[in-house]
Order: C-alpha cells, then structure tokens, then sequence
C-alpha cells in the first residue's frame, strides 16, 4: 500500500511556470536572475497559502542551478538541482522563527554565514515567519542583513508585514503576493482531479474555491477531504452539503418571491434556512452578494465579473431581467442597513424577518408612488388650468331670469363640483349675486328672446361656481371653529397641579436611576448637573461643551414626558445652556510670568531693581 500524500505537498510547484497566481513576482524574480541584479535580501509578505515559501525555495534552487534553461527555470538535472529535490543540498539553510525567535538562534545562523557554499555560486537563507523574532534578534541581524558576503542571500517569509521593524524592510526587496483568484484556484483543481481520476461538476470546484478564500493550500485540502467524503465524486449538491454552504437556489427562490410580494412563503423558506443550521449573518451577507451578483449581471459588459460558474451566469443574467436597477440599489441598501441593525439588535431573527418583509414590499411601494403621481399628472394639470379662465369670463357675463328646471339643473351640478374655493367671504359673494341680479334684469329687457339661449348657459355655470364657493368657505369655517374648540379643550385638560423643589429633584432623580443602565450614559452623566429653576415650571441645565447640545436635545422629549407625568404639570419646560469658559491668557516666557507678578505685587519689581536681577526670555 503506497502512503497518502496530500495534494499541498504532492503538486507543490517545483518552477516558476507552476506557481498560480503570482505572475508579477515571478516574472520580476526570473528578470533579475537573467540579469543578474539579484539583491542581498527579499521579503516576501502576504496572506497564508499564496505561494510565499514555495517562491522562496524555487528562488533558491534556480539561482543554483548549473544549467538555466531558455525560459529562466531551473534544469531539474544538474548536481545542485537534483540535491535540491532530494532535500541534501547544502547550500540552503531554512529557519523557522515561530520556534527560533530568540538572540541565540540568530547569531547562530551568522556564524554559519561566514563559511561559503561548497559548490554552487549561493547559500541560501531562508527564514519563515520572519515577524516572530524578538527585537533584540531583529536587532542582532540588522548589520548582517545589510552587508552579507556576496554569495549569501536572504529570503524572509511573513504574513505579518507590519510587524517588522522598518529597519529590516528597508534593507530588503519587498514582493507583496495576493490572494489567488477564484478562477485560478478552480482550474488548478481541475487538473490536479484530471491526475487523480476524481470526476468533478465546475460549480463544486468554484464552491471549494470560494470557501479557501483566496489561499490555495486551503482549497487543496478541502479538495482532499471532499474527495474521501464523495469518493472521488464532487458533485455541487455533495460539496454544498459537506461544506455547509447555502445553495444559490434559495436565493433564486428568494428574489422571485420578492417580485411577487409574497410574505408568507418568503417567511416559510427563512424558517427552512434556520432549520438546516445555516447562521443568520452568513445568509444575509449571502443574500447582500445575490443582490450584487444581479447588478453586476443587469449588463453584459459586466457579466464576467461573476465569480460562479457558466450554468448560474446564465441564470442571474436571466433573473436580472425581471428587476429594475433602481429596485436592486434599493434593496441592497436595505440589507446593508439591516446588517447594521443586527449588530445591536438581541432579536436578530426579527430583524432579518423585517428585512425580508420589506423586500417584499418594494414593488408594491413603487406602485404607491405611481398612483401618487398619476393623481397630478402634468395633462390635468393643464387642463384645469385651461377651464378656470372660462369661469372667470362667465362671472362677468349679464345673467338672465332662471327657471325651476334651470335652479334642479344647478343644484345638480353643484353636488358633484370639485373646485378649489378662491379666498372670498361670505359678504363679497353676497354683494356680486345682487350685482348679477339687477345687470340680469336690464339685460332681458333691452335684449329679445333669441339672444337669451348662451346667456343663460353661462348663468347656470356661474350660479353653480357661486354656490359651492359659498359652501366651501362655509365648511372651512366650521372647519377652523372646530379646530379652535379643540385647542381650547386641549388648553383646558392641561395638567397644572404645583410642585416643590424637592418633589420636581426627586423626580429628576427617578428618571436618572431609570437610564443609568442603559446605553444612554452619555445623557446620564449630562442629568449629573444640578437643575437651575427659572420660574416654576422653567428649568435651565448646564453643558459643560457644545458638543453635548446634541445628545441633550435627543433624549430631552422623554426626559419632560416623564417629569410631566411624574409631577402632573403639562407646563413643565427645560432648556440647555452651554457654560461659558473664560479663556485665561497663557504665560509662556519668564518675562511674561515677571510681568505679571509684577502687576499682582509691586514688591518684586523693586526686588530686581534692587539686586539688579536679569530675566531671561
């Protein structure tokens, strides 16, 4: 039975072409050995399983190598190369400052330093970890990290940069490696499973790549895991299962509920979620990427921003099509404010059923608004413009005698009348009905039967303008009379019962002892000052800075609420003043502290004339 070996260690890469990801660092590292500008010292910093001490030991063995290749990369046939694979080269020396941190560990590897390599142009030193050392090794390695024999090199390897002493960065070349891509690390997988005869779904890999957050080491144990739990079968429902992700589907199934408004199952799929164990924050951060997922494939130029597979590109690029961007910019504002609600909520739970509500409401809250504006659409707008010029004209237009049937027409018309009442009163409207009336009568007298037909329309309109003017102005009066009763009565339930001092600081104490074990300890320690009574019912509090005026007038509404209630007195009013600090001058240089002890005591002026005393300024 052959022994495992994990794919971390067995697909290590051995040269500069099998590094993912790190195009950048190792083309600048290959450039500087084929012009042979290598510096003393390099650091190469970054996140965990990016590539960092494998770059640092492919470094070493290449600059070794005896026979390059066209390509800059080592020949793997050389006498240094192959006792490089073998791990005997004697020319590499790797130290671990997670557990050699100490003075003694350093000065034993610069003792070490002085000896030359036995073949091969370099010695090698590279030291993992590098951030652990104490300063006194820090220290102890600044001068030979400056000025090392010139066939000695130094390669450090942190994932802490900003621990190291700008000392030692300064002396060093600085290659920052980045986390992988996720498109990176799939392909990757997908030929280390080619090699190992594993049969894998593309969606299964991108969810490993995913999980390993941009470190490949992490993503190639997970493939080792996931392979033994599938046996060699990584399927997206298997992967999703072990790895205890939430399927994308269920965000699907989300979205589309939120475009039918539909509550009840958007309720019931959240409750499915918490049943299988899923934690709240990683569902609402989840439902936060859809959102952002959609946008990014509402257009085709983004789409390739999508880091999922081609089978769910296809599918946001088909649900995006149902939404507008402004109802997706809304909803992610909703989430990320609910994000920010559940850091301080104990119900977390509620919030995200809040949440989710209101998703669903989107749609039916844009329809709100339409209706709002369509009420005053720019073409009645007009239109009401373009009628009222009419009513104007036929108010100034000679009435003739009604009819029966022409007063039953009027009233008619005056029931369903929706005009707006211009500001008249009641003696104006009386005054232009007498007006009309006697031009009424001079005009069918001087005017035959014929000519009366358009006037009389116009009298109909104009009577019925008149009287509903009349009754508007009417119901706005008993309007404003109810209104004014109402005030009275409210002036008249006011609770005015007297208090002393001692009852309104016993009170004031009560609501304090209320909020001290709340988070509103900044107001507590404000209602610290003591209250300075104005009148009886006005009270004045202190700040000691402007800066509290703020957090005074928030929390001052329930503050006069309570006290009200406390006291039964309605009238009760407190007011923050800022106290007013004297700005003293500042007495820098002796002679301004001469001076002014000279002001404050004659004596001493006398005292240095006398002795004849210097001041220095």
């Amino acid at each position: 039975m052959q022994d495992f070996v994990v794919s971390a260690r067995k697909y290590r890469p051995s040269d500069f072409s099998s590094v993912v990801g790190q195009q950048s660092v190792t083309q600048t590292l290959k450039n500087a050995i084929t012009n042979n500008q290598l510096a003393q010292a390099f650091l190469f910093c970054g996140p965990r399983g990016v590539g960092k001490t494998t770059c640092s030991r492919i470094l070493a063995k290449t600059i070794n190598c005896q026979n390059l290749t066209d390509q800059t990369e080592a020949c793997d046939a050389c006498e240094s190369c192959v006792s490089f694979n073998e791990g005997k080269s004697l020319n590499i020396y790797e130290l671990d400052a997670a557990s050699n941190n100490s003075v003694d560990d350093i000065r034993s590897l610069i003792e070490q330093v002085q000896y030359p390599p036995q073949y091969g142009k370099y010695k090698v030193y590279i030291i993992d970890e590098v951030h652990m050392l104490s300063t006194a090794a820090f220290n102890a390695f600044l001068k030979t990290l400056e000025e090392p024999p010139k066939y000695a090199i130094f390669i450090l390897a942190t994932t802490e940069k900003h621990k190291i002493l700008p000392t030692i960065l300064s002396r060093c070349q600085i290659f920052d490696f980045k986390r992988i891509q996720i498109k990176d690390i799939s392909e990757h997988l997908h030929q280390i499973a080619e090699k190992e005869q594993v049969h894998t779904e593309p969606e299964a890999l991108n969810i490993i790549a995913q999980k390993a957050d941009g470190a490949l080491r992490d993503a190639l144990s997970l493939f080792d895991q996931l392979s033994v739990f599938t046996s060699k079968n990584l399927t997206y429902e298997l992967v999703i299962k072990h790895l205890n992700v939430l399927d994308y589907q269920y965000y699907f199934d989300f979205c589309n509920a939120f475009l039918k408004a539909d509550i009840p199952f958007t309720l019931n799929l959240f409750n499915q979620v918490l049943e299988k164990g899923f934690d709240i924050h990683h569902f609402v951060q989840g439902l936060a990427q859809h959102y952002r997922d959609l946008i990014v494939a509402f257009d085709q130029a983004s789409v390739e921003l999508l880091e999922v597979g081609e089978q769910f590109k296809v599918q946001y690029t088909d649900q995006s099509k149902s939404f507008e961007k402004e109802h997706l910019l809304q909803a992610i504002d909703l989430v990320a404010q609910a994000q920010l609600d559940m850091r301080l909520s104990n119900h977390k739970r509620l919030q995200v059923e809040l949440l989710l509500m209101k998703l669903c409401s989107i749609r039916s809250d844009e329809k709100k608004k339409s209706n709002r504006l369509s009420i005053l659409a720019p073409s009645e707008i007009v239109q009401e413009k373009t009628e009222s010029p009419k009513l104007a004209e036929t108010q100034h237009t000679d009435e003739p005698v009604t009819t029966a049937n022409d007063q039953k027409n009027t009233s008619e018309q005056t029931s369903h009348s929706v005009l707006q009442p211009p500001p008249l009163v009641a003696e104006s409207v009386q005054e232009k009905e007498t007006q009309d009336q006697s031009n009424e009568s001079d005009q069918f007298s001087k005017n035959d039967t014929n000519q009366l037909d358009t006037p009389k329309e116009a009298l109909k309109e104009s009577k019925t303008t008149l009287k509903s003017t009349t009754i508007s102005i009417q119901d706005f009066l008993n309007k404003k009379e109810q209104q004014e009763e109402k005030e009275a009565q409210l002036v008249k339930d006011q609770r005015t019962k007297s208090f002393s001092k001692q009852e309104f600081i016993k009170a004031w104490s009560a609501y304090k002892a209320k909020i001290q074990h709340t988070p509103k300890k900044s107001f507590y320690a404000i209602l610290s000052q003591d209250p300075n009574f104005i009148s009886d019912t006005q009270i004045e509090i202190y700040l000691d800075n402007s800066a509290l005026q703020g957090e005074f007038d928030t929390e001052k509404q329930d503050l006069v609420q309570f006290l009200r209630d406390e006291l039964s007195n309605d009238l009760i009013q407190i007011e923050a003043r800022v106290k007013k600090v004297d700005k003293k001058q500042k007495l820098f240089t002796s002679k301004e502290r001469f001076e002014k002890l000279a002001q404050i005591n004659p004596n001493v002026q006398k005292l240095k004339d006398v002795f004849e005393i210097e001041i220095e300024i």
